[in-house]
């Protein structure tokens, strides 16, 4: 698949970096399914394109070298430290990829399978026609009834009410936003360039507050100099901060039902966050 012998090979958990013959570094990674491989080189150029041909893009993303059904190879990135700036340039960025729109709340990057993967999870791209029904059906009780099947989350009563009244927590309308869609911050890298780079997306689209809850649900650096600098650049709806649990219910939902454990608690305590606006 490569053209160039490779001439050094490093773990990177999942993937591997590679030193090729002419110097040249790649970050090959593996997939179990074709439909991984597809969902993730699309959503790399989606992202990409949507800040094609800026200065200041506000984030980056490595270039797709090549696939196969198996494999995806993107260029390497040369990481450095977080700094205010990129922070700030990031935030940016992502509202402009946020505005940048998608085709329907759920649509898949142009040429991404329906059948894509957030991590190892699988993840349908099927659109609905609002958000507040599309996320529930698609993105919580989807997850939910996997892990209720599986047996690792029983108190699935406030999941469930918060489905029940998606409508009015779901605050005011918003178009579809073009999300990197597992915006956690091992996804977020500091570049060695001064900029931030995007990888590991689970693009489609939806509702942009589900990209800052991400970032809110593990810790990013600089997160409020980010959120500062998004919402600066378009102003996010009143009450916000107030459904970031909500938000956050669909990356639980995937990590109970991938992990077990302590996920699934920490789901049923964001659904009732989301429940009394807490």
């Amino acid at each position: 698949m490569l053209e160039q012998a490779v001439v050094r090979t490093v773990p990177l958990g999942g993937a591997y970096r590679l030193r090729l013959e002419d110097g040249t570094e790649v970050v090959a990674k593996r997939h179990d399914h074709e439909s991984g491989v597809l969902a993730e080189a699309a959503g790399l150029r989606w992202l990409a394109d949507a800040v094609a041909g800026t200065d200041s893009a506000g984030f980056r993303c490595p270039l797709v070298v090549t696939h196969d059904a198996e494999w995806l190879v993107i260029d390497a990135v040369p990481t450095g430290s977080a700094s205010v700036a990129a922070a700030e340039s990031f935030g940016r960025g992502l509202a402009a990829l946020h505005r940048s729109g998608a085709g329907g709340f759920g649509a898949p990057p142009p040429g991404g399978p329906a059948d894509a993967w957030i991590g190892l999870a699988p993840m349908r791209n099927e659109t609905g026609p609002d958000w507040p029904r599309w996320y529930a059906e698609h993105r919580i009780l989807r997850y939910l009834r996997t892990a209720v099947d599986q047996g690792v989350l029983h108190d699935h009563g406030p999941i469930e009410a918060v489905c029940e009244r998606i409508g009015e927590l779901a605050g005011p309308a918003e178009p579809p936003a073009r999300l990197h869609g597992d915006l956690w911050s091992g996804n977020v890298l500091w570049g060695a360039d001064g900029h931030v780079w995007l990888i590991d997306p689970a693009a489609h689209g939806g509702h942009r507050e589900t990209d800052l809850a991400m970032l809110h649900l593990f810790g990013c650096p600089h997160l409020e100099r980010i959120v500062a600098a998004y919402d600066e650049a378009d102003p996010l709806a009143d009450g916000w901060r107030v459904r970031i649990a909500l938000h956050q219910l669909f990356p639980l939902l995937v990590h109970t039902v991938l992990f077990g454990g302590g996920y699934g608690a920490q789901a049923v305590a964001a659904a009732r966050a989301a429940l009394t606006g807490l």
